[in-house]
């Protein structure tokens, strides 16, 4: 029988929320709080997460943390979402990462990009082809910030890999990222607006039909209103939206997306729903600057 991956489908067009990783005063991964962060996701009707995103600082967290925050996420989900577990780095720490998630239930695994500084168009259709294979019962989603790939890579890839069925596309340009979407097949994969909110009303326009999200952390309520509009083709209501989240965005994109996840750990902290705490290369929000992110989150929440 062949695997049509369709609920890993119909869960990747939908807010994929990013949990972020909350640390304790030791440093340490704050279990409870994971838990709870999640949860609170969870009871607001978030039903797709990626445990080991980059608003989970993937790339700060020791392989045994990451393994820990697969499966803290998974226990905690059960039945109750789609889990899709961000696994990269070299290619036989991936897929040793895929297969724990597809030991512990996991439905889907986001490739996350390639560090190496030299990645060439065949390579990176190897890299990607080598974890697929491996667990050809996930669904595999591969993340792509490289605005020089073209689409064939990607129809290459899944002409070898049938359960890549989705796509994180995370370069900030909508009209790249439609002419990307035709060149793979714009029906063969669900595409995701990998840049969150303030890119998904361009990006649905040109055929995505789900975005991510680290704001849902703080305001699950402001996501999910803007994936109703989107899908209600309610371009004016996703606007709204997007005004309503614009400067909490425009906090987390300056400087290269210095404060990316600092921002949204500081709206959580301000909630009194973890604690500040980033690990370098991030760092905590200067003392100046968290007064406005507050009263940011304080509006969401009232």
């Amino acid at each position: 029988m062949t695997t049509t991956f369709e609920s890993q489908r119909a869960a990747l067009a939908d807010v994929v929320a990013i949990p972020v990783t909350p640390f304790a005063e030791d440093g340490t991964v704050d279990q409870d709080a994971h838990r709870a962060l999640l949860r609170r996701l969870l009871d607001a009707g978030v039903t797709t997460l990626t445990p080991n995103g980059n608003t989970g600082e993937y790339y700060a967290l020791t392989p045994e943390e990451r393994r820990l925050v697969t499966e803290l996420t998974l226990d905690e989900v059960g039945d109750r979402a789609a889990v899709l577990v961000g696994v990269g780095h070299d290619v036989p720490t991936a897929v040793a990462s895929a297969r724990h998630a597809a030991e512990l239930g996991a439905g889907m695994i986001m490739v996350h990009q390639p560090v190496h500084p030299y990645v060439s168009q065949s390579g990176w259709v190897d890299y990607h082809r080598a974890i697929a294979s491996a667990v050809p019962g996930l669904g595999v989603v591969p993340y792509i910030r490289n605005a020089q790939l073209p689409g064939a890579c990607l129809a290459e890839l899944a002409d070898h890999c049938p359960n890549v069925v989705g796509v994180k596309y995370a370069v900030p340009d909508a009209t790249r990222f439609a002419a990307f979407a035709r060149d793979a097949g714009l029906d063969r994969f669900v595409w995701v607006a990998g840049l969150a909110e303030p890119y998904a009303p361009s990006y649905f326009s040109a055929g995505a039909t789900g975005f991510t999200s680290g704001l849902v952390n703080v305001a699950p309520a402001v996501s999910l209103n803007m994936i109703e509009a989107l899908r209600a083709g309610d371009y004016p209501a996703a606007m709204k939206v997007w005004e309503q989240i614009r400067r909490f965005e425009e906090l987390r994109a300056a400087n290269g997306s210095a404060d990316n996840v600092t921002v949204v750990k500081e709206a959580l902290a301000s909630l009194g729903l973890c604690r500040r705490d980033v690990r370098p290369p991030g760092r905590t929000l200067p003392e100046g600057e968290r007064a406005e992110v507050a009263a940011i989150a304080a509006g969401w929440s009232a």
